[in-house]
Parts: structure tokens; sequence; C-alpha cells
């Protein structure tokens, strides 16, 4: 049984930095796809980052990239997402993902406030 729990939320000025984790619980992360997904008030949940199991393969939304960037730690088992130059836009729940043999696994999510 996969189980993923987000940290690293806050309020933040535009302009600052957060880093989220995402902490797997379960067996071999490392063959697991990662992602990074948020869902502001009133809109859909929309893919933010992901990382394949092997991390050699990352992919952005085009409103995130160059501010935004996902890596794992497959020692400690965690997904992270640095966040730089945040904008008030970026205001949302931040789920993590986990993703294997047409299986998804969802954290609960961490609240990203950025203020203007």
């Amino acid at each position: 049984q996969v189980q993923l729990e987000e940290s690293g939320g806050g309020l933040v000025q535009a302009g600052g930095s957060l880093r989220l984790s995402c902490a797997f619980s379960g067996r071999n992360f490392n063959s697991y796809n990662m992602g990074w997904f948020r869902q502001a008030p009133g809109k859909e949940r929309e893919s933010v980052a992901t990382i394949n199991f092997s991390a050699d393969y990352t992919n952005y939304s085009d409103s995130v990239k160059g501010r935004f960037t996902i890596s794992r730690d497959d020692a400690k088992n965690t997904l992270f997402l640095q966040m730089n130059n945040l904008k008030p836009e970026d205001t949302a729940v931040y789920y993590c993902k986990a993703s294997r043999q047409g299986y998804d696994y969802w954290g609960q999510g961490t609240q990203v406030t950025v203020s203007s």
C-alpha cells in the first residue's frame, strides 16, 4: 500500500520561495513515476511538474517553467518541488502523485498561498 504525505506549504510573499516535500511510504519508490499537481479554488487540478522513475526525464507546465524544479531522493523515498519567484497565481493546494502500471496514488495536499 502506497501512502503520500506532502509538507512545506505556507504563506509567502510574491517573489519568495518554498520547497515542498512528498514523503512516500511503501515499497519500490524508485519504480514510480512521480508528479506535482495543483488545484486553485474554482479551477480543475492541473499538472505542475513530473519526473520519471529513473529521474532522467522531467516535464513542467509552461506557467512554472524556469521557476520550479522537481527532484527526487530515492534513498529517502522523497519527492521535492523547489518553487522560486512565486506569484499570486501560484496559490493553490499542491498534491503529489505516484504512478505505476496504471495505478495512481495521491497525497492529501499542502496549501501554498502567495500574497501580492
